[in-house]
C-alpha cells in the first residue's frame, strides 16, 4: 500500500485530538487538544497536569494525530518527534485554540476554559509546551471501501 499526499495544514487545523508520549523514568501517552500554527504544536498545560513535569524532567516527546474512519476507508495521520519548550501562556494564541474545539461564542464555553483566558497565567500557572517538530511524517493511508 502506498502513501498519498494530503494536505498537513489542512488535516491538523480541524479539532482532532493528539496523543504526547513522554519519555524519562515513566513513560506516559496522554490526548490533549492542540493548535498547529508557525510549524509548532500549540499545547495548553500547567502544574495541574503531569504533562508538565514530565516534559521538565525529558523533554524529548512524540506526538501523534490520525483519524480511521472505516465506514469511508478515510485514514491519515500525522507523527512528529522532537524536544518540547515551556513558553509563557499568551491569551490570543489560547483563544485559537480553545475556539477551535468549543466555537467562537466564549459564554457558551464551560467556566474552566473560559478561565484560561481571563484569570492571570502567572496566577494559575498556564503555560504553552511548542514543539517544533524534528521530524514530521504524515501518511494518507486511505482505502475504498466495497
Amino acid at each position: 500500500m502506498t502513501a498519498r499526499k494530503f494536505d498537513v495544514d489542512a488535516f491538523l487545523a480541524q479539532p482532532l485530538t493528539a496523543r504526547v508520549a513522554t519519555g524519562g523514568p515513566r513513560p506516559t501517552v496522554r490526548p490533549t487538544w492542540f493548535l498547529w500554527e508557525d510549524g509548532a504544536f500549540w499545547i495548553l498545560t500547567g502544574p495541574w497536569a503531569r504533562l508538565l513535569g514530565h516534559v521538565r524532567t525529558a523533554p524529548a516527546i512524540a506526538l501523534v494525530v490520525d483519524v480511521c474512519e472505516p465506514a469511508t476507508g478515510l485514514v491519515r495521520q500525522v507523527i512528529a518527534n522532537g524536544r518540547a519548550e515551556v513558553l509563557p501562556f499568551d491569551v490570543p494564541r489560547g483563544r485559537r485554540k480553545l475556539s477551535r474545539y468549543l466555537g467562537p461564542d466564549e459564554d457558551a464555553w464551560d467556566e474552566r476554559f473560559r478561565h484560561y483566558l481571563y484569570e492571570d497565567p502567572a496566577r494559575i500557572g498556564t503555560i504553552w509546551l511548542r514543539l517544533r517538530p524534528d521530524s514530521l511524517v504524515a501518511k494518507d493511508l486511505s482505502y475504498t471501501v466495497a
